[in-house]
């Protein structure tokens, strides 16, 4: 088998694991449409439905070509295969904590999962930037936004116990 075509595999795998934990995480997000989300106490700086409806599809998108870049930069998939890890282990991470906050109302539970989520990008960066800087850097808008969903997870956590 020749090197480009491992290389084409992993590349559609991270993109179908990329849009399906994209879709599953947005089936349970219906942001103010979601009664239980609507009546929750939010802080000031929550961002109308919209934005988080433009910023989640581009930052799967940053996501998923920093882990393609990581990919064609390795010689072979056993030199990414922890860095490529750490980009699965965080779409599960990133998936369970649409599923906790939105679907199962787990306040709490939802803010562990991202502060462990955000620690786990910024292994991910670590270890991508070992491959690719460029593919490091494309993950700094989704760690950024992360931190913000930490201060609004947080602050919905405290405003409505």
């Amino acid at each position: 088998m020749t090197q480009a075509r491992p290389a084409t595999v992993m590349t559609v795998l991270i993109a179908i694991m990329t849009a399906a934990t994209a879709g599953l995480g947005a089936a349970v997000s219906g942001g103010s449409a979601d009664v239980w989300y609507f009546a929750l106490e939010k802080p000031g700086l929550t961002p109308p439905d919209i934005i988080f409806a433009v910023v989640w599809p581009i930052l799967f998108v940053l996501m998923a070509f920093g882990a393609v870049l990581v990919r064609i930069k390795a010689e072979s998939f056993a030199a990414c295969s922890a860095a490529l890890g750490l980009y699965f282990t965080q779409l599960a991470l990133n998936l369970s904590w649409s599923w906790l906050f939105f679907g199962f109302h787990q306040v709490l539970i939802s803010m562990i999962v991202l502060a462990a989520l955000w620690v786990l990008i910024l292994a991910m960066m670590r270890s991508f930037s070992k491959h690719s800087k460029a593919a490091a850097i494309l993950q700094t808008p989704y760690l950024l936004w992360v931190t913000f969903a930490g201060y609004l997870n947080g602050s919905i956590l405290l405003l409505n116990q």
